[in-house]
């Protein structure tokens, strides 16, 4: 067992594929981001205020996964504060994922911790910690700058009054005290529509939409990380051509590309290959597709996982329509003992599971019959049962229908069997 282990820690203290491997991580910052320029100077020009000691504009910023948001903001956000230091100004910001930190009380608690204001993680009311917040932020002085990333995922579980509050929080202070800028991040280009209008106007003083990269761009961009990622020769124009059409099909998504392009290194590295290949890029996008849909259906809230397990019950046909579909729902939602959602928000749902790829929805043109949705798992059925069946309510369900034929899209030749999950299986976590 020792010269086994000993086999693959050499292999990877002396890998003949890797160089860097944190270079092709999604929260690494690159000294250059291609394909951003124009971005990068509208998010700077708004934040570039605060070297006056002025306040900036809050600013909303959206667009795809992968397109670039967060990276942008925190490169213009890191020179800004050098900058602030060379001229003597007072400017420094605080970042919080939301869906990381996913209650108004860790929100806060980040944000005080970012002007050196300490509070426990525990025992204190949200009310007071805020109002603790604005008390120092009177006694201090300069620009901070508070960027919330994911905010859709803060406003959908608790609503938008903190957000609310602290892109009004400049009225609690002194004319002499700290200025507060926001920077709210988000993947949802509908997001802004579930907001109260006071907040929609507050936050969105300034906005920036970021595009999708196309494959040309994404090529661009993986041979910038895999120059300083790999040993040379490890990989070649064929695999980064592979990774960039792949990820330009799925929207876009750099971070996508730069995943995709490490796990091919990481399976090259396991085989013991000599260099990276188009086949080790194929077997690695089937391992971050199963990763990614386990991942979004384990953290969907619960009616939208009752929403799939009602697509599945659908077992003996390709498709499913709206009616039909809310129909299963609601008797599946019934035998849980929950109430059920109204048919238009299990529509709002269908379309949310089909922006994340999830499932399938199709409007079809039946002519004199008018038109219908036609309704149909878009990922592998197997990996979606094993993450719904993570809830042992929903496993019991799940285990008196079958799985729908086919793979992705529910269509093809797979034999139906039980839904119950595989025991042997290997029990993802969550990338």
């Amino acid at each position: 067992m020792e010269d086994i282990l000993d086999e693959i820690f050499d292999r990877v203290v002396e890998s003949r594929i890797f160089r860097n491997r944190d270079i092709l991580n999604p929260d690494y910052i690159p000294d250059r981001l291609p394909h951003r320029e124009n971005e990068i100077r509208r998010v700077a020009s708004v934040l570039a205020q605060a070297l006056r000691n002025s306040r900036p504009n809050n600013l909303f910023i959206y667009g795809l996964t992968g397109t670039g948001k967060t990276a942008v903001t925190l490169y213009v956000l890191r020179r800004l504060e050098a900058k602030a230091r060379q001229l003597g100004v007072d400017v420094r910001y605080a970042y919080v994922n939301t869906r990381q930190r996913d209650t108004p009380y860790k929100v806060l608690v980040d944000i005080a911790s970012s002007i050196g204001l300490r509070v426990p993680f525990t025992g204190l009311s949200t009310a007071e910690v805020y109002t603790r917040l604005v008390r120092a932020l009177s006694r201090a002085s300069g620009v901070l700058i508070v960027v919330l990333d994911e905010v859709d995922w803060l406003v959908r579980r608790k609503g938008d009054d903190l957000l609310y509050k602290l892109t009004r929080i400049g009225y609690e202070l002194p004319r002499d005290a700290a200025k507060v800028s926001i920077v709210g991040i988000t993947n949802d280009v509908k997001f802004v529509e579930m907001l109260d209008a006071r907040v929609r106007s507050s936050l969105g003083e300034e906005e920036v939409v970021f595009p999708p990269y196309n494959a040309e761009q994404l090529r661009d961009i993986l041979w910038e990380r895999a120059r300083e990622a790999f040993q040379p020769g490890a990989v070649d124009e064929s695999v980064i051509s592979y990774c960039a059409a792949l990820a330009a099909r799925e929207h876009g998504d750099a971070r996508h590309a730069l995943d995709l392009l490490r796990v091919a290194g990481e399976v090259a590295e396991r085989e013991n290959a000599p260099r990276v290949t188009v086949e080790h890029v194929k077997k690695a996008w089937g391992q971050l597709e199963r990763d990614r849909v386990y991942e979004v259906v384990s953290t969907l809230p619960l009616h939208a996982r009752l929403v799939l397990a009602a697509v599945i019950a659908a077992a003996g046909r390709s498709y499913t329509t709206t009616g039909e579909l809310y129909s299963v729902y609601r008797e599946l939602a019934s035998a849980l003992g929950v109430e059920s959602v109204t048919q238009r928000r299990v529509s709002d749902i269908v379309n949310e599971l089909d922006m994340l790829g999830v499932l399938s929805a199709r409007v079809v043109n039946r002519g004199r019959y008018g038109k219908t949705r036609m309704i149909s798992l878009a990922a592998d059925p197997e990996t979606i049962v094993e993450a719904l069946s993570r809830d042992p309510r929903l496993r019991r369900l799940l285990g008196q229908v079958a799985v729908p034929g086919g793979g992705a899209g529910g269509g093809g030749g797979r034999t139906p069997g039980t839904l119950a999950p595989n025991p042997n299986k290997a029990r993802r976590g969550g990338r």
